[in-house]
């Protein structure tokens, strides 16, 4: 290498399935790079999107791609910058699919190398779509041997340590990692130990946004070859940094220049980012802007309208009290208030004279069928205003609530999205504390106090029938958050959280409840994956279960 070699980083946000839409996001970077970048990394399958799950499977769609890469190949005639583009590539000769990397410059693919480690467990199966690649050897450019590795590659040595052996000057990770909380301590792990052990510098390159029950929060970074974090991008934003090879020293490292700095948000901010940023996307991609929450003075659907007035404006969400007989007036008054300090519209519809009507014709209507009567009157509400404006009904139950089966199907179950879905409610509380005090990067609502503290310290109720407290119903959420935890995220059984000091019979009312409502959660809407073990592909159970866990 005879001069210095710049490398753009573009941490961007492609959409699952728009072909053209993420042709045209690729040739916006590459105009707008500096003229001077040599090479500009670009995030896993973004041509594609990540995951597209059976597209891959559609043969048109597998042409569609073929055609876009032979578009962005002609396009690089007479330019100097390079491209790394991944994308699904289909192998004639064994005919099978490989997740593949491209180098792109002046008119030709230079090198072409596949992906070796393909992730199998929790959201992840690409067994189902790719053959395993060889492992790949480094990519000649300019002078430069560039060791590319695609996602999972860096999560074991192998590719690593065979790209150092065939002479590899440096690492270069293009990436589709989703989010998930303390996922910043993880990465730098793996990528540290390649690092360390190759003894070359390593560049991750990441995707940021929505897609279905995903959000990916970019954060790419660079490590020099110590291990030590030299450039760190902004979480969940669209952001192209570069980065400078110099020289290389008389000891073999090299001398790097980067631009920022970004500091990695705090667990509770990037939670929330992450949740805002999913709400945005779900809506906006499904070319849609406007949603509705159904409210009742309670910190969840307080919660759940300020994310959607931060992801979205106020202008783009309507808040719809709809009280009872049993609904309590601080109830009424919260709701109000919540809504006015967000700006939102806000629409008062009583449900009595449902509830009344539905009682003359089912006067045998009693207890929990009563209660849930409500429920899904409320439902039926949102989902006509749906019907009839186009709004998306964001629902509004936590993780908690969803495990335990605290919750009505056809009910307050009812929409297209849940923001909410994989947090606990300890979670929920934490979030609306931190949203009074901080307003996050890039949100659209206000600052200051939205959630009052009379939400925030109110014994939680669903209302449904007089002096109702969900503790009715449930152990405290500190307990039941803390037992839940154990049985979704660490697959503890009874034993185990009896030896934890929870109450035997504690543990298996909840373990009961969590086993009893695997129907409904099939049923719910879908939401951001927060947790490592979200309800659906992360935790896959039978609805029919004969087996009963005893201590």
């Amino acid at each position: 290498m005879d001069k210095p070699f710049i490398i753009t980083i573009a941490q961007i946000n492609p959409k699952v399935g728009d072909l053209k839409g993420n042709l045209d996001l690729i040739r916006r970077v590459r105009d707008e790079a500096p003229k001077h970048a040599n090479l500009i990394v670009f995030p896993e399958l973004v041509i594609t999107g990540y995951p597209p799950e059976d597209l891959l499977l559609k043969q048109s769609f597998l042409d569609g791609v073929d055609s876009i890469i032979d578009t962005l190949v002609e396009e690089s005639r007479g330019r100097a910058t390079a491209m790394l583009i991944t994308a699904p590539s289909w192998n004639r000769e064994n005919k099978c699919l490989y997740n593949a990397v491209h180098l792109i410059h002046q008119g030709h693919i230079l090198a072409t190398q596949t992906k070796h480690d393909l992730p199998n467990y929790g959201i992840f199966d690409e067994h189902r779509y790719f053959k395993s690649g060889p492992l790949p050897e480094p990519m000649s450019f300019m002078g430069l041997k560039l060791g590319v590795m695609i996602c999972e590659d860096m999560w074991y040595p192998e590719v690593a340590d065979n790209l150092k052996a065939k002479g590899a000057d440096i690492l270069i990770v293009s990436n589709a990692s989703p989010y998930e909380g303390h996922k910043h301590d993880i990465r730098y792990q793996h990528a540290r130990l390649r690092a360390t052990k190759t003894g070359l510098p390593l560049i991750y390159v990441n995707q940021f946004g929505g897609q279905d029950e995903l959000v990916f929060d970019g954060a790419s970074f660079m490590m020099n070859e110590t291990g030590q974090v030299i450039l760190q991008c902004e979480e969940f934003v669209e952001e192209f940094q570069d980065l400078t090879l110099v020289e290389r020293r008389a000891n073999g490292s090299w001398l790097i220049a980067t631009e920022d700095m970004h500091p990695v948000h705090s667990e509770t901010e990037s939670m929330y980012q992450a949740v805002m940023l999913a709400t945005r996307d779900y809506i906006h991609k499904s070319g849609m802007k406007d949603v509705l929450i159904g409210m009742s003075g309670g910190i969840d659907s307080a919660l759940v309208a300020a994310i959607a007035t931060d992801a979205l404006g106020s202008a783009h969400v309507k808040c719809v009290m709809m009280p009872s007989p049993y609904t309590s007036e601080d109830s009424i008054a919260d709701a109000t208030d919540c809504a006015r300090k967000l700006g939102v519209h806000f629409e008062t519809v009583s449900i009595e004279p449902m509830m009344n009507a539905l009682k003359a014709s089912m006067p045998d209507l009693s207890g929990l069928a009563h209660e849930n009567m409500q429920s899904r009157i409320r439902g039926t509400i949102l989902m006509s205003m749906s019907n009839q404006s186009g709004a998306i009904v964001l629902t509004t139950g936590n993780k908690s609530e969803i495990a335990a089966g605290y919750s009505t199907l056809y009910g307050d179950m009812c929409g297209g999205f849940n923001p909410l879905k994989d947090l606990y409610k300890t979670q929920v509380y934490n979030l609306a504390t931190w949203r009074n005090s901080a307003k996050p990067v890039n949100a659209l609502g206000p600052e200051g106090e939205i959630i009052n503290e009379r939400i925030l310290t109110k014994a939680p109720s669903a209302e449904l029938r007089p002096d109702q407290k969900d503790q009715d119903s449930l152990p405290p959420y500190d307990v039941l958050d803390e037992i839940l935890m154990g049985i979704i995220e660490d697959d503890l059984g009874i034993d185990d959280l009896v030896a934890r000091g929870h109450e035997p019979a504690m543990v298996g009312r909840v373990n009961q409840l969590l086993d009893r409502a695997e129907y409904k959660r099939r049923q719910s809407a879908p939401g951001p994956k927060i947790s490592p073990r979200a309800f659906g592909r992360d935790r896959r159970y039978p609805i029919v279960n004969g087996y009963v866990e005893k201590s």
